[in-house]
């Protein structure tokens, strides 16, 4: 019965149809290559116009940089090692003229976007946000400002006594591009209560969603994965994403990526493999039917690995990065140049182009 019910599944997968989440647990369980199967099925049907001249699949990436203009945070998440309170003698708010060089060498490099996120800074007043978002898009008006996750956006709003509508609004018309999916890690709240007991519960990052995409802000949709949570509880993250979604539409893309352990409070017996991350990345392209763009995470997985997610529905490299301080802070650092992004798409077999934050091909 069981091995009818999959090839019944299989069917529907290659159909088109969408999964539920039952369905999602029993697609798990294939082996590894099968899924894999199933979800560059679905990735070709969510892709169907992202050809070149020669027939070859594109594969996109964007060049960007991460710039944490401040790692004072009152949340102290256990998963993270990037957070300092305003005691420790290592903590910083990065000066204008920091920021600006950071985008001089971006600019440099033909870059595009930032992606610009901090932690929970009690003291940062609101002009200092707002004039800082118009310093940026008066002075350098070619770069996106992908910027503030929605944890952070609760907290503004609830630090300035300012309604969340007002606030991204304010945000959006001081230069805000668009809206990363930073601090969804698990969309249920009995994990997050274990791994980030003072961080905003899941209503509440979809609430930031919601407003975000009805103000016409585009965002990106993530999962951090791997640490105490179960495959139920990853299935349901999607399922809320999805519902998200079918209700908002502004999500560009979905990103996950695997817990990273060292120098964290948060301690796990076995760390997340290789095998693992494809698998939850495959599920993630077939159950998330609504989303057309998956990016995989060399970030975490390293450069081989990412290539190797192209094959497990994934059809984005993501970002050149030249900047990134929190996962790094874990103990994982990784690093790569256009060049060597570009020749990674290559050697998989598929044509890379450059894009920006709306999927837009720029070359």
């Amino acid at each position: 019965m069981v091995a009818l019910n999959r090839e019944a599944l299989v069917e529907k997968v290659f159909a088109g149809e969408r999964i539920s989440s039952d369905e999602a647990l029993e697609l798990y369980r294939m082996p590894l290559e099968e899924l894999g199967v199933l979800a560059n099925e679905r990735r070709r049907q969510a892709k169907r116009l992202s050809y070149n001249g020669s027939g070859n699949e594109i594969v996109t990436y964007i060049v960007d940089r991460n710039i944490n203009y401040t790692n004072v945070c009152n949340v102290y998440c256990k998963f993270c090692a990037f957070y300092r309170t305003e005691r420790d003698e290592d903590h910083y708010v990065l000066s204008f003229e920091q920021i600006d060089q950071k985008l001089d060498e971006l600019s440099a490099a033909g870059g595009v976007q930032i992606l610009m996120q901090g932690g929970h800074h009690p003291k940062l007043p609101f002009t200092w946000y707002v004039d800082l978002l118009r310093h940026i898009r008066e002075k350098y008006p070619h770069i996106n400002i992908h910027g503030f996750s929605p944890p952070e956006f609760q907290h503004f709003a609830e630090t300035f006594r300012m309604p969340l509508r007002e606030v991204i609004s304010e945000f959006k018309n001081a230069g805000l591009g668009s809206i990363p999916g930073g601090g969804g890690e698990i969309l249920v709240d009995r994990v997050r209560k274990k791994i980030s007991p003072l961080k905003i519960n899941s209503d509440e990052w979809l609430e930031v969603m919601q407003v975000a995409h009805e103000l016409g802000l585009k965002s990106s949709a993530t999962m951090m994965f791997g640490h105490v949570e179960t495959i139920e509880d990853r299935v349901e993250h999607l399922q809320r994403i999805r519902a998200q979604q079918d209700k908002s539409a502004g999500f560009t893309a979905f990103i996950c990526w695997t817990f990273q352990p060292q120098h964290t409070v948060l301690k796990i017996d076995n760390p997340t493999g290789v095998a693992e991350y494809l698998r939850t990345q495959a599920l993630a392209r077939i159950f998330l039917d609504n989303i057309e763009n998956i990016q995989s995470s060399w970030v975490t997985q390293g450069p081989a690995i990412g290539q190797v997610a192209l094959k497990y529905g994934a059809n984005d490299f993501g970002s050149v990065m030249m900047e990134e301080n929190v996962v790094s802070s874990a103990g994982t650092t990784f690093r790569l140049n256009a060049a060597q992004i570009e020749s990674l798409i290559r050697d998989a077999g598929y044509e890379p182009r450059r894009r920006n934050n709306w999927y837009e091909l720029l070359n």
